[in-house]
C-alpha cells in the first residue's frame, strides 16, 4: 500500500487495525487539498480491499484534527462548471460512501477542531471519539462564509440528531461543545487525550462489519417521518424564521433547508446528490464569492499579518498600560488579560480603577455560570490586572494605550504624562474613535512611536481591531501594532490617519443618513426597515441610540471646533441636537429615538410630533438605497484622502466593524458588484434630491473612467 508521507501516514498494528493519521505537510491543520483528496480516496479503496485490514482509525498528528476544504479549493469551487464542480463533490462522497459501505469499521479519533468537511469525514465513520476538551468546536461552519455542506454533513447530522438541533448547527454555523454534540447524539464517547487512539481502536476491534443506522433496514429518522404534522410546523416555521433572520439576502440557509427537507424523504445515496446539487448552485452565487473572498481569504490573511511590515523584528508584550477604567478601558485590560499579559489598569481615582477591574471579574464569572471557565482560570486572569493611580507604574511597560474621554484637552494631559515615565522604546497609543491621530502626536516628543488603536466596544466580544497610522509614525511602530493584534486574537486592518479615520466615519454617515431622512418626514419605522432590510444589523436610528445621541453632538462639536469655518453640519445632526435637548441621550438613559424598557426596545411614540411624517412617503427600496450608497461614497473618500490602503481591509473593517451586511463581501466587494457605471449615475441622481453629500468622489470617476474596481485597482 502507498503511504502518503506528506498528507497522512498509514500504520497497521498486530490486531490488523489500521490507523490512518492525517498531517498535512507545510500547513498547520489538516486540510482537503485537490492532491490530499486523490491521496485519500486511494488509501481508503486499498485499505478496505486490504484483507489484513480489519478496521480503520482516523486520526491526526496536529493538535486540530481536520478543517475541511483547503483556500485553493474553495477559491476554484466557483470557477469551476456546475457539471464539474458537481462531480468534484460526489467524488468525494463517493469515497465517505466507500468507508460506510466498505464492510470494515470506521472510527475518528478526534483531538481536536473537526469542522466543516473535516466533521463530515468523521460523521461517515461508525463511531466518532473525541477528547472531552470544551474549547473544542465540532461542527458545519461553511454557512458563516456564504456555503453550504458539500460532503454529506446536512444529509447525516439530520440522521443522527433532531431536526431542531441539527438545522440552526448548519444554517447558522454554530459549532457544537463536545458535551452538546455527545447528549445530542452527534458522537459516540469523550475520552481522555492520553486514551482516544486506545479506546477507537479497542470499539473499532469490538465491532467488526458495522453499518451505518441510515444503511440498515428499518432506519427512523430521529424526528420522524418528514411529512408528519410536527415536522410540517417545523419546516415552515424554519423557513419563516431563516427568511425573518436573513430577510433573504443569505442563499445558504435556505438551500440547508432544502437538502435537508427534500434528502431526508429519499434514501441517503439519493439524498447526497441533493445536497450536492444545492452545493453547486450556492457556490456559484455571487454571495458565496464574495464572502469567501472577505471572510475566508481576505480573513486568514488579515489575521495572518500579511500586511504588517516585515522588516522590523516582531514585538512581544510583557506588560501592558491602559489609562482610562472606564466601559473601554475595562474590557482592552480584559482582553490583555485573558492573553496573559500583565496589564496596568490606571484611573484618577483608585475606586475607578477597581471598578475596571470588577468588569473583567463579572465576565469571569458569567464564564464559570455557563461552565465555560473555572475559578482556577479566574484567579490567573485577575492575577494579571493590576488597578492603580500612580503613572510610575507604567515605567515597564511595553506599550500604553489611552482610552479615556474623547476631548482633546484631556488625551494631551494624559498622553504628557504617559511619556513622563515611559521608556524610550515602549509604544503610545490612542483608543480614540475620532480624533486625527496627527493632531495627538503634537503632544508626544516621540510622535514616531504613537499610534491608533482603534478597539470596538464590547472589546470582549468584537474582532476587529483598527490600526491607524499618523504622518511620523515608524514602520517599527505599525509592525508593533500588528503584533498587537495578534497576542489579543483580533483581526487586524491597516488605515491611515484622517477624522474618524474609517469605520467611525461611514458608519456615521449610516446613522447621519436615517436622521436626515427623518427629518424630512420619513416614517422612522419605515426607515428601520429599510436598514434591515438591506442586511444592516439595526436601523440607523437604533444605531444612533445605541452610540448614545450625546456623543454623536460632542463628536459633531469637535469636528466643528476643530474645523471652524470649513465645517459644514451634516442635514441629520440636528435631529439628535434635538434629542439631547429634551434629554433623551440613548440607550444609557433608557430614552432616544427609542424607548428602552426591560424586555422591550420600541420607537419612541411621540417622534412623530417632533418630526412630522410626509403625507407621501417614498418606497421602501430608495430608503435603502439612500442608506447604502451614502456609506458607499463615504467609503470611497475614505479611498480619496489617503485613509484606506487596499480594498480587503474596507471590507473586513466594514463587516467586522459595523456589522456591513457579510454577504455583500463588504463595503469594497459591494461597490464593485454595483459597478462604477452604476453608482456614479445613482450618486448624481440623488444630489439634486438630497443634497451635496451625494456628489460622486474622485474615486468614484477615477473606476468608471477606467472600467475598473477596487479590487483591481
Amino acid at each position: 500500500m502507498q503511504n502518503h508521507s506528506e498528507i497522512f501516514t498509514i500504520d497497521v498494528d498486530k490486531d490488523g487495525i489500521a490507523i490512518l493519521t492525517w498531517d498535512l505537510a507545510d500547513s498547520a491543520v489538516n486540510v482537503f487539498t485537490e492532491q490530499a483528496v486523490i491521496a485519500f480516496e486511494e488509501a481508503i479503496n486499498a485499505l478496505i480491499v486490504d484483507d489484513a485490514v480489519k478496521g480503520v482509525v482516523i486520526a491526526s498528528a496536529k493538535p486540530v484534527f481536520h478543517v475541511g476544504a483547503d483556500l485553493d479549493m474553495a477559491q476554484n469551487m466557483s470557477t469551476r462548471s456546475a457539471p464539474q464542480l458537481f462531480e468534484d463533490i460526489m467524488r468525494i462522497n463517493k469515497v465517505f460512501r466507500a468507508i460506510e459501505t466498505g464492510g470494515k469499521t470506521f472510527a475518528a479519533a478526534i483531538n481536536g477542531h473537526a469542522l466543516g468537511g473535516g466533521f463530515e469525514m468523521a460523521l461517515s465513520c461508525h463511531a466518532r471519539f473525541v477528547v472531552d476538551e470544551p474549547k473544542l468546536q465540532l461542527g458545519l461552519p461553511e454557512a458563516k462564509v456564504g456555503l453550504m455542506p458539500g460532503f454529506g454533513g446536512t444529509q447525516r447530522l439530520a440522521r443522527l440528531i433532531p431536526l431542531v438541533d441539527a438545522l440552526p448547527a448548519m444554517a447558522q454555523g454554530a459549532p457544537l461543545s463536545p458535551k452538546k454534540a455527545l447528549k445530542l447524539g452527534a458522537i459516540t464517547e469523550l475520552v481522555s487525550y492520553e486514551n482516544l487512539l486506545e479506546r477507537a481502536k479497542t470499539w473499532v476491534l469490538e465491532n467488526p462489519g458495522s453499518v451505518q443506522p441510515w444503511d440498515k433496514k428499518g432506519f427512523k429518522l430521529p424526528s420522524g417521518k418528514v411529512h408528519t404534522p410536527a415536522n410540517f410546523q417545523f419546516f415552515v416555521g424554519a423557513s419563516a424564521q431563516g427568511r425573518k433572520a436573513t430577510y433573504g439576502n443569505y442563499p445558504a440557509p435556505a438551500a440547508i433547508l432544502e437538502a435537508v427537507y427534500h434528502g431526508l424523504q429519499m434514501p441517503i445515496d439519493q439524498g447526497l446528490k441533493v445536497e450536492a446539487r444545492k452545493f453547486v448552485s450556492v457556490a456559484h452565487s455571487p454571495v458565496a464569492r464574495a464572502m469567501i473572498r472577505t471572510l475566508f481569504f481576505g480573513m486568514n490573511d488579515a489575521n495572518a499579518l500579511k500586511r504588517r511590515p516585515q522588516a522590523p523584528a516582531k514585538k512581544t508584550f510583557q506588560k501592558i498600560g491602559i489609562i482610562g477604567a472606564g466601559l473601554m478601558g475595562a474590557g482592552i485590560a480584559y482582553e490583555v488579560a485573558r492573553s496573559g499579559i500583565d496589564v496596568v489598569l490606571l484611573d484618577v481615582a483608585q475606586e475607578a480603577a477597581e471598578k475596571g477591574k470588577a468588569y473583567s471579574t463579572r465576565l469571569l464569572d458569567k464564564a464559570i455560570a455557563r461552565n465555560r471557565s473555572t475559578e482556577a482560570k479566574k484567579a490567573t486572569h485577575l492575577s494579571h490586572i493590576a488597578p492603580t493611580i500612580d503613572y510610575q507604574a507604567l515605567s515597564d511597560c511595553d506599550l500604553v494605550v489611552e482610552a479615556v474621554f474623547e476631548a482633546k484637552e484631556v488625551k494631551e494631559k494624559v498622553l504628557r504624562a504617559i511619556e513622563e515615565v515611559v521608556s524610550a522604546e515602549t509604544i503610545i497609543a490612542s483608543n480614540t474613535s475620532t480624533i486625527p491621530i496627527t493632531q495627538l502626536s503634537e503632544y508626544i516628543e516621540k510622535p514616531d512611536r504613537f499610534i491608533g488603536l482603534h478597539f470596538f466596544s464590547p472589546v470582549e466580544k468584537m474582532p476587529l481591531l483598527e490600526i491607524i497610522s499618523g504622518q511620523e509614525t515608524s514602520e517599527a511602530t505599525l509592525a508593533g501594532a500588528f503584533d498587537l493584534a495578534k497576542a489579543l486574537r483580533k483581526t487586524p486592518i491597516d488605515v491611515n490617519d484622517g477624522r474618524a479615520f474609517y469605520t467611525t466615519r461611514v458608519v456615521s454617515s449610516y446613522m447621519a443618513e436615517g436622521m436626515a431622512l427623518l427629518r424630512e418626514g420619513v416614517a422612522p419605522a419605515l426607515i428601520e426597515n429599510a436598514g434591515k432590510l438591506a442586511g444592516m444589523p439595526m436601523g440607523p436610528l437604533r444605531l444612533a441610540d445605541m452610540v448614545n445621541l450625546d456623543l454623536v453632538v460632542k463628536i459633531a462639536d469637535q469636528t466643528k471646533a476643530d474645523l471652524g469655518d470649513a465645517y459644514q453640519e451634516l442635514p441629520g445632526i440636528p435631529a439628535a441636537r434635538r434629542l439631547v435637548e429634551l434629554e433623551r441621550l440613548g440607550e444609557k438613559t433608557s430614552a432616544g429615538f427609542y424607548n428602552h424598557e426591560a424586555g422591550a426596545v420600541r420607537l419612541w411614540g411621540e417622534l412623530s410630533e417632533e418630526f412630522p411624517m410626509a403625507d407621501i412617503q417614498p418606497d421602501v427600496e430608495s430608503v435603502k438605497q439612500r442608506l447604502m450608497l451614502i456609506q458607499a461614497l463615504e467609503t470611497l473618500r475614505c479611498f480619496d484622502d489617503g485613509v484606506l490602503k487596499t480594498a480587503e481591509d474596507a471590507d473586513l473593517g466594514s463587516i467586522l466593524g459595523w456589522g456591513f451586511p457579510p454577504f455583500t463581501g463588504g463595503i469594497a466587494s459591494y461597490i464593485d458588484a454595483i459597478g462604477a457605471d452604476n453608482l456614479l449615475s445613482a450618486s448624481q441622481g440623488l444630489v439634486s434630491n438630497a443634497g451635496v453629500r451625494f456628489e460622486p468622489p474622485q474615486k468614484l470617476k477615477a473606476l468608471a473612467d477606467a472600467g475598473s474596481t477596487l479590487h483591481a485597482a
